[in-house]
């Protein structure tokens, strides 16, 4: 049974930044309502609204992964591991963004798939083999034509942007070798809900993984997970190893069952937990939107840091206008100059004297927190306080 436990309001699209402040409606398709369920019987959490992909993954697609130092970090460490522990002769990146991850690989051991054409022009024009369409079986058929097989699929906060999962592992089976293994990573349900994240959930993110979910799901197709590492990315994410049931020289690390009992205890396979997360997301907005209100009162400026899609949740669902964040400000260059979606805040381009001109700022990218503070711990110093809203809002100095 399908349960709905949270209902996040009227929401646009939260990618699609506007190049002026324009009202956005229900009838011309720009809002929807992001409503959250819980599969009891797969255990999945999903929204309800899928917007096709063709609307959310296109020409102008503004995340760009190498953007971010800790994504780089992230990506160069891996793929260390990856070549000293697999060796593969060749890995398929699902969803390669900018390159980050195959930038570190040999450009005839790696395969880039990333339907988003501006982002596949930036690994194609660096000498990347990029399929510049969306992840699905007659793809698969087509790279198995001219590769045969593939040693490794990888995949970082993508799959759970494509609505249907069962053609995801239909497609990865069919050209994954015999002892090939595949390595998934996106953000952990558990850390949101220990976290209160409630902006892990936007249109992209049509599933928010758990570990008993995801063995679940393999389940249906010869798969099983034997390793998991649990990584600080994205406010929390893991990282799973994954190979088929038939190949048993692969051992299961006591990793993978320390990860379910943890998410067993919490109560990730009940729904009452998440009629709780529920409460405590209420809780957040009246919360957060006291502390803005009172800035707002004293008649001090606040500016948001990280132009993220995270934050558009947050401001729509709270009803947050430039009224209470006076701008953003982001360093990627698609965002720069726009709106935040639904609100109509300016994105401001970064720079390392904007901060001078307000009091507050709130963390939009509270995931890379350390990184943000650590880049401007003169200004932290000097009295400026920051406002986040995970795990609660508080200010932060």
């Amino acid at each position: 049974m399908i349960k709905k436990f949270l209902n996040l309001g009227l929401q646009p699209l939260a990618n699609q930044y506007q190049k002026k402040p324009v009202k956005l409606s229900v009838e011309k398709g720009q809002l929807y309502n992001l409503n959250i369920f819980f599969n009891t019987k797969s255990k999945l959490v999903s929204i309800s609204k899928r917007i096709p992909s063709e609307k959310m993954f296109n020409s102008k697609y503004p995340y760009r992964s190498s953007m971010s130092h800790t994504m780089r970090t992230s990506f160069k460490n891996l793929s260390k591991k990856i070549k000293k522990k697999f060796k593969p002769n060749l890995l398929l990146e699902i969803g390669s963004n900018d390159g980050a991850l195959i930038k570190n690989f040999k450009k005839e051991n790696v395969i880039g798939v990333e339907p988003c054409k501006n982002l596949a022009r930036i690994t194609k024009k660096n000498g990347y083999l990029t399929y510049d369409k969306y992840w699905n079986f007659d793809l698969a058929t087509k790279i198995k034509k001219k590769f045969n097989s593939v040693d490794i699929i990888y995949s970082a906060n993508t799959l759970t942007h494509i609505s249907d999962l069962n053609t995801v592992f239909k497609s990865i089976k069919y050209l994954l070798s015999e002892n090939g293994i595949i390595i998934i990573e996106d953000p952990s349900l558990l850390e949101c809900l220990k976290k209160n994240s409630y902006d892990q959930f936007y249109n992209e993110h049509i599933y928010l993984f758990s570990a008993i979910a995801v063995k679940n799901l393999l389940n249906n197709f010869g798969f099983e997970i034997f390793d998991i590492e649990n990584l600080s990315t994205h406010g929390g994410s893991l990282r799973y190893y994954i190979k088929r049931t038939s190949y048993k020289k692969q051992k299961i690390s006591y990793r993978v069952n320390n990860q379910i009992k943890k998410e067993i205890k919490f109560g990730l396979h009940k729904f009452e937990t998440y009629k709780k997360f529920s409460i405590n997301t209420l809780r957040s907005k009246k919360n957060l939107l006291q502390i803005l209100n009172k800035i707002k009162k004293d008649k001090k400026k606040i500016l948001g840091y990280g132009a993220t899609a995270k934050a558009v949740t947050v401001l729509n669902y709270c009803n947050i206008d430039k009224d209470l964040i006076s701008n953003f400000t982001d360093t990627t260059p698609e965002k720069i100059d726009n709106y935040m979606p639904g609100k109509n805040i300016k994105i401001l381009r970064y720079n390392k004297d904007i901060l001078k001109n307000y009091d507050y700022v709130f963390l939009g990218a509270w995931n890379f927190k350390k990184e943000i503070m650590r880049k401007e711990k003169k200004y932290i110093k000097n009295g400026l306080k920051f406002i986040t809203h995970i795990p609660y809002p508080k200010l932060i100095n």
